[in-house]
């Protein structure tokens, strides 16, 4: 089963354990991501998925939430800047695209197909990301 064949479950039913609730004294980002958890897959807005795309959270159900919307429209301002999804998709790690060699396949061909003026209002070595992804080429971390 596709991981969009579940979008009535949430991560916490999808990619177990269930979390419990956060502690008291965390930061915002750790509580929106418990709470994130618990949300179904339909109703996961743009933000809430560059969030769990940057933290790296259930990777397997929820880049394919976020090429379906970069599919539609590649530069989508998910929360912070024009762009903001496809940079953290783009660098999910590559065990990801492994998995799932079909979309990454069909996010290289949407962004291939982007004019190099696209990345102009993007955040310094934003193109250099980009076209990391494109080629294949792996990142130095």
């Amino acid at each position: 089963m596709g991981p969009l064949l579940h979008l009535d479950r949430t991560l916490d039913e999808l990619d177990p354990p269930r979390w419990p609730d956060p502690p008291s004294a965390t930061t915002r980002l750790v509580r929106t991501v418990h709470a994130l958890r618990r949300v179904p897959l339909r109703d996961l807005r743009p933000a809430d998925l560059r969030t769990l795309v940057s933290q790296h959270m259930a990777l397997p159900y929820v880049v394919p939430l976020a090429v379906r919307l970069l599919v539609e429209e590649p530069l989508l301002d998910a929360y912070y800047y024009e762009g903001d999804l496809l940079l953290a998709t783009v660098n999910v790690p590559a065990t990801v695209w492994t998995l799932l060699p079909e979309l990454a396949e069909e996010l290289r061909a949407v962004v291939s197909a982007l004019p190099e003026s696209a990345y102009a209002d993007l955040p310094r070595g934003a193109a250099k990301e980009i076209d990391r992804f494109v080629t294949g080429r792996q990142r130095n971390s």
